[in-house]
């Protein structure tokens, strides 16, 4: 199990600074500024922003969307990593436009409310301990737990979340997991991703490091020489299953953006 308690909240208490826009905030009057955790999502941390910008709502049943140099930003991936995958420290503070019509449906799902994301972060846990854990342990837990999990994140309670989150990182010493839950994605700014079954120990009985999982995703064509998480460049030597167990978002993921030559 992960150890690394100061790590762990380093990590959780990670925010970044957030200029929220409209398309007609010409001159800066109307803008929203938030500090907003990496870990969390996007619907979780903006009923602030929709209130301020309730005035350009036309209809309740109008979904509203974020988006960045005009790229519509996916509700449904931590905002930590929407942040590695798009933009630099040298934008802050994020300038994140609201939009109030003409949904892309085709890029976007809807989130009417946070039951939505409630339903996928779950989806997500539980994908994730079927890899790690065969799904023997989420399914020991009684839903009043999994309810603590989602509460702790949408509430930013590092012990609460982390007070039934630690079982889900328990792993035997020498194994470690069985599979490591893990996505890959370009540094070129797209957001599809690649996952691959990753055993978190060698042929040879070693524990696998990021180089040893660089390799596995590099091609004759592009060579993967490094990753980040959380803003951080990672060293290459650091070992795959503290980093499941350490740098993984609260989905249990390991969302990695990879660094090509």
């Amino acid at each position: 199990m992960a150890n690394d308690r100061e790590v762990l909240k380093v990590m959780w208490e990670g925010k970044i600074p957030v200029k929220f826009i409209t398309e007609d905030d010409h001159d800066d009057q109307d803008s929203y500024f938030l500090m907003v955790p990496r870990v969390s999502y996007f619907p979780l941390v903006t009923d602030k922003v929709k209130k301020h910008f309730q005035r350009y709502i036309e209809n309740e049943e109008n979904e509203v969307w974020l988006s960045y140099n005009e790229i519509p930003l996916k509700w449904h991936f931590p905002i930590g990593l929407l942040f590695d995958l798009l933009a630099t420290d040298d934008s802050l503070p994020w300038q994140i436009k609201v939009n109030f019509k003409k949904f892309p449906e085709d890029v976007l799902f809807k989130c009417s409310n946070k039951d939505v994301v409630e339903s996928h972060f779950m989806s997500c846990l539980k994908e994730a301990d079927a890899l790690k854990h065969k799904g023997q342990v989420i399914s020991q837990m009684q839903k009043k737990d999994h309810k603590t999990l989602f509460l702790g994140l949408l509430n930013d309670k590092f012990d609460q979340f982390w007070a039934v989150n630690r079982r889900l990182m328990e792993s035997a010493e020498q194994e470690g997991f069985k599979h490591i839950p893990l996505r890959c994605y370009s540094d070129d700014g797209s957001s599809t991703y690649i996952q691959k079954l990753i055993v978190p120990i060698t042929e040879t009985g070693q524990k696998k490091t990021l180089q040893d999982l660089l390799s596995e995703f590099s091609t004759p064509a592009r060579k993967a020489v490094g990753a980040k998480s959380h803003g951080i460049e990672i060293p290459i030597d650091t070992e795959l299953q503290w980093l499941s167990e350490t740098l993984s978002y609260p989905d249990n993921f390991l969302h990695l953006v990879l660094i090509y030559e």
